[in-house]
């Protein structure tokens, strides 16, 4: 079946997304499960311990509390509550936390720190608090307070809105206690007040990876049953998150969840009588046991399996000697070694549950193979390549494949103790998997057999003349090398950033010597090529002129030519000699606008400098500017009511930021109506959307005017003008100056790099994928979570949205690759020196997305037991997947583009 390069890769790209799926399916631990069902009922409780005599203890433990209350403060990070500006502005609880009966505890949570966001105004909670609180209907009650997280998103940990939400959960937690303790005469039992984070907040404001902001929060457990001794100074142990529940549920007179893999915090129980404790004890290592039995085959070989068991046994022995005796000094030396040894037996349990992982599901990836073998017909100027379809289908090898596959999967999923992830699915499902794996398999087989048959065929039309590799070439080559091992170090992945930003800086240097090689070094003395202007449809460009040893750039003579042409001289002679020193003088601007990575995420950039509250007349003047930069070089590509409708849609965004309070009005300088800027953002939306419809309606025109080809470009820069728009949109204000550079960027590579060296579809489409890189960090961005920014998913809106947040907050964090991937389809779209021009590019950007996302599935599966997997290896790998995803959607609009020209042909 002959197919053309770009739906080829288009197609693998498809395959891939679906293959990588599959893997993070199978690569992501599934928690620990019990596999006790709730339909069978409540199982009883374990009975206490017993040698040779009947214990009458097989119930429940009463509870120890009548009332407890939970605070739960979304992103409270620990420093929030112990460090300075606890004692600043959460006065009252630092003082339970010194002085009250309190035990204090840092709770460290399990990366990533993620949780699924919601919006609620916090007074919407607080409103109803005196009122539920003089009720005495209820035995638990639950807040939840998100202001804190919704603060750290937007403006970070060191707002001032900071300390004010920590004033106002200072008194919201004074007002529980006074009303707990005032009704305690009216209960037999103490009440209990519990303040927790979910999460902690990184320096940026955000979280989901495993920094110490990010994982460290407070819990703090006060009730008057906690005696505390005078200048009893108690310092936070830290504990693990996960032990909150078990706690709880032993506080409630409640069973232990049975998916729970936490342990009991013995303060809570230490003022209780011995039997009190060991029952609070071993009901704890009965339910982790029962949990590891459930989830690990070779139980009975854990060390935590055995000290349970020793513990029992112990608790047995205690158990008889208290019915004999109930006070000894024997049998308090006996009941504290029997406590010891459930307090590490829990320990051991629960670390033995935690480090539980799912079996890995390993596939081999055969769709990079298709991509590389077809590289030599795809690159070729027809850009079609035959793929064998129909001869596999019909092959032994397909069906003897699918033979053994089929074998395979029967014996693992029938005999198996612990099934991999392709038992779960049904025998249809399955079934479907097989069959693709056995033809991907015979197709690679194929094209290999007719690659290595074909060899020595001398190839036909190559894409260059000279066979000779240019230094781009090889610096192309070399870089993506060395970008693709440089994944394998952990380092090297926690700080990405530097490997683009290195590339981009040598892909400058290196386009400046080939300028000036180009321009000097000719025959005679004589520059080889000389430069000309020529008046096209978006303004003047500059081409190279025929001349000695030069080939002039093709054009297609139907769809027009140039009405003026003059050799260039002066400015714009030095201008083509300046360019790759003012794009690499802009990126080294970029670079100081915001740090990133880990290393040094810390220390205090630009953007810092612009965002404190100081600056924000600064921030102002610069995000005016920036928004004058984005539409002065947009502008001149788009129709007249595009122009108008970017001009006011730009406006609408400065005035959305003003109405949030990120920048000011000239004549407003000091206005404190700050608002949702709601009504401001979907103004902006309407142009955006606005735009966007009318450069689709062009494409679609340009498909039935087959001879009108500028209507075709105009329509491909107007979809492009109205994701600048709405990137403008959602980008921070301090950012504006990252969407104003990339522009500038383009057009300075547009008039004066690619168009007179007469690069290559392949080559230009590398240059956009390494620079749309390099701006997805310039941005802010990291292979960390926590640099995510979710604030661009609630731009406009009043509630959570799902759909339209997660696509706002895609778009918001991969616009860099996707506005360079936009320019790139319109560039060559509007070049038509040849066309198989956007073919190669789809190829060439599938293929050069392709090898690092296969490359690191390799090396995150060999990597899988090291100590960074989770905190390093894995967000990166959701990275990966996630712009695998955005390249098939930008291989799909390659595609699209090239079928009309192919329709228009």
């Amino acid at each position: 079946m002959r197919l053309g390069s770009g739906t080829f890769a288009t197609c693998c790209v498809a395959i891939e997304v679906l293959g990588i799926a599959v893997f993070l399916r199978g690569f992501f631990p599934a928690p620990v499960r019990s596999s006790a069902r709730a339909e069978h009922g409540a199982e009883p409780p374990a009975p206490e311990p017993s040698a040779g005599v009947s214990s009458n203890w097989t119930t429940l433990p009463p509870p120890l509390f009548s009332k407890v209350v939970i605070v739960l403060i979304d992103a409270l990070r620990d420093d929030f509550v112990f460090g300075s500006k606890g004692v600043k502005f959460m006065p009252y609880t630092t003082y339970l936390v010194e002085k009250g009966a309190s035990h204090s505890f840092v709770a460290e949570a399990k990366p990533p720190t993620v949780t699924m966001p919601r919006i609620k105004v916090d007074n919407n909670v607080t409103r109803h608090l005196d009122k539920v609180l003089k009720r005495g209907d209820w035995d638990i009650l639950i807040l939840h307070y998100l202001g804190l997280d919704h603060i750290g998103h937007i403006s970070g940990p060191n707002s001032p809105l900071i300390g004010q939400k920590l004033s106002e959960m200072d008194s919201v937690l004074m007002k529980i206690h006074t009303s707990l303790q005032s009704k305690e005469r009216e209960t037999p039992l103490p009440n209990l007040l519990v303040l927790c984070g979910d999460h902690g907040m990184s320096e940026t404001g955000s979280h989901g990876a495993s920094s110490t902001e990010e994982v460290n929060t407070p819990l703090i457990l006060i009730s008057s049953a906690f005696e505390r001794k005078p200048g009893d100074i108690r310092h936070p142990k830290h504990v693990q998150q996960t032990d909150v529940a078990a706690t709880l549920a032993i506080a409630l007179g409640l069973p232990i969840p049975k998916d729970s893999v936490g342990s009991l915090l013995f303060p809570v129980v230490e003022g209780r009588p011995m039997r009190e404790q060991l029952r609070f004890l071993h009901l704890n290592t009965v339910q982790l046991s029962k949990l590891l039995q459930e989830n690990v085959p070779s139980y009975e070989k854990d060390p935590g399996f055995e000290q349970f068991k020793m513990s029992e046994r112990l608790h047995g022995n205690w158990i008889r000697l208290y019915l004999e005796e109930k006070h000894s000094e024997v049998l308090f030396n006996l009941g504290s070694k029997v406590l010891r040894q459930y307090l590490d037996a829990l320990k051991t349990l629960s670390l033995s549950l935690s480090a539980q992982v799912a079996q890995y599901d390993i596939y081999s990836m055969m769709v990079l193979t298709l991509l590389l073998l077809s590289v030599p017909q795809a690159l070729r100027r027809k850009a079609e390549l035959e793929v064998p379809l129909s001869s596999p289908g019909f092959s032994l090898l397909f069906y003897l494949v699918i033979l053994v596959l089929s074998a395979v999967h029967v014996i693992v999923c029938t005999s198996a103790e612990s099934s991999c992830y392709f038992c779960g699915l049904s025998w249809l499902a399955a079934g479907g998997v097989m069959v693709l794996a056995s033809a991907l398999l015979c197709v690679t087989v194929s094209v290999l057999t007719n690659v290595l048959v074909g060899g020595n065929t001398p190839r036909k039309n190559p894409v260059h003349p000279s066979s000779r590799w240019s230094e781009l070439d090889l610096l192309i080559l070399l870089g993506t090398a060395g970008h693709v091992l440089s994944l394998g170090a952990s380092s090297f992945v926690e700080e990405e950033h530097q490997t683009w930003y290195f590339l981009v800086n040598t892909l400058c240097l290196a386009l400046s010597q080939e300028t000036y090689r180009n321009y000097f070094l000719g025959d005679d003395g004589e520059p080889p090529c000389g430069l000309c202007v020529e008046q096209g449809h978006d303004g003047a460009t500059a081409a190279w002129q025929d001349g000695p040893g030069c080939d002039v750039l093709e054009r297609d003579k139907g769809h027009g030519s140039p009405s003026t042409s003059e050799v260039l001289r002066g400015r714009e002679k030095w201008m083509v000699l300046a360019s790759p020193w003012l794009i690499l003088a802009c990126c080294r601007l970029l670079r100081s606008l915001n740090q990133t990575g880990v290393q040094w995420a810390h220390r205090p950039d630009l953007g810092h400098w612009l965002t404190s509250s100081d600056h924000k007349a600064e921030l102002s003047v610069l995000a005016a500017l920036s928004l004058l930069i984005v539409f002065v070089l947009v502008q001149r590509g788009c129709s007249p009511v595009s122009k108008a409708a970017l001009a006011l849609g730009l406006l609408g965004v400065y005035c959305y930021r003003a109405a949030i309070g990120s920048v000011r009005f000239p004549w407003r300088p000091d206005s404190k109506d700050i608002s949702k800027g709601i009504i401001e953002a979907r103004f902006v939306y309407v142009f955006v959307l606005g735009i966007l419809f009318t450069g689709t309606k062009d494409l679609l025109k340009s498909q039935v005017i087959a001879a009108d080809f500028k209507l075709k470009t105009v329509g491909l820069w107007e979809i492009y003008s109205g994701l600048v728009l709405l990137a403008a949109l959602l980008f921070r204000p301090h950012n504006l100056p990252v969407l104003a550079f990339s522009l500038l960027i383009q057009t300075l590579m547009t008039k004066f790099i690619w168009k007179p060296l007469r690069h290559d579809a392949a080559e230009i489409t590398v240059m956009h994928y390494w620079f749309g890189q390099a701006f997805f960090y310039f941005q802010g961005n990291s292979n960390n979570i926590a640099t995510v920014d979710i604030s661009a998913g609630f731009v406009g809106l009043d509630t959570y949205v799902e759909i339209p947040a997660v696509l706002l907050t895609a778009f918001g964090t991969y616009a860099g690759p996707v506005l360079w991937a936009s320019h790139l389809v319109h560039f060559l779209s509007s070049e038509t020196r040849s066309g198989s021009a956007l073919s190669h590019a789809c190829f060439c950007y599938a293929l050069i997305c392709s090898i690092p996302v296969s490359t690191y599935i390799v090396l995150v599966t060999s990597l899988r037991y090291h100590l960074f997997i989770w905190s390093v290896f894995s967000p990166k790998l959701l990275y990966e997947g996630m712009h695998l995803l955005i390249t098939a959607a930008v291989c799909v609009f390659f595609t699209a583009m090239d079928q009309t020209r192919l329709t228009q042909s």
